[in-house]
């Protein structure tokens, strides 16, 4: 899938703000700092479109991109950033839960995990939080060009391992490249074979 315009419709910083739409919409989720908006930029080709940021727990609202008007990314505050305070992490985890259970045309969570690192307990938590809800999902690594191809495979294989404690089928494990755009287009003719 080729992707020729995207542009931002709307921020909410609750789910009835959320804008009305029949499209199809994918949610990017992960934890702060994982290289999420890089990834929309990565998808979408264009640098500056989702705003990127050193500075962890920047996305603070649930921001919705139109994509060639067939489908939406929509772009999830990140969890597990420490110096946030805490009542408004709570409320946006709320604010997360709520566009989860309740947006009717939510297609795939797609969970963001650093593929650089061994996988986290935050991520594994979520990921399970996920599956209990019966919310559909899958992962994409990022980072990967921080290490080797043979760290990645074992990250992988780590990620697989812990996920099979508490499913019956493995989701679908994803490594984009936001350097080279390696394996950008398999996640993206995903997304169209969901589409359609």
């Amino acid at each position: 899938m080729l992707v020729s315009k995207a542009v931002f419709v709307k921020s909410a910083s609750k789910f009835e703000e959320c804008p009305v739409s029949d499209l199809p919409e994918f949610a990017m989720i992960g934890r702060s700092n994982v290289g999420k908006s890089s990834l929309i930029n990565t998808l979408v080709n264009n640098s500056t479109l989702s705003k990127t940021s050193v500075k962890p727990g920047k996305t603070k609202l649930i921001n919705f991109f139109n994509i060639d008007n067939s489908w939406s990314l929509v772009d999830l505050p990140g969890y597990g950033y420490a110096k946030s305070w805490k009542a408004d992490r709570a409320y946006r985890i709320d604010t997360t839960h709520d566009y989860f259970l309740k947006r009717s045309s939510l297609k795939r969570v797609f969970v963001l995990v650093d593929g650089s690192i061994l996988p986290q307990k935050i991520d594994i938590d979520f990921i399970y939080s996920l599956s209990e809800e019966n919310i559909p999902f899958d992962i994409v690594m990022t980072k990967i060009d921080k290490t080797t191809q043979k760290s990645l495979g074992l990250h992988k294989r780590l990620l697989e391992e812990n996920i099979k404690t508490f499913v019956a089928n493995v989701p679908k494990i994803f490594s984009v490249s936001n350097v080279s755009k390696r394996w950008k287009d398999e996640l993206l003719d995903y997304i169209q074979n969901i589409i359609w």
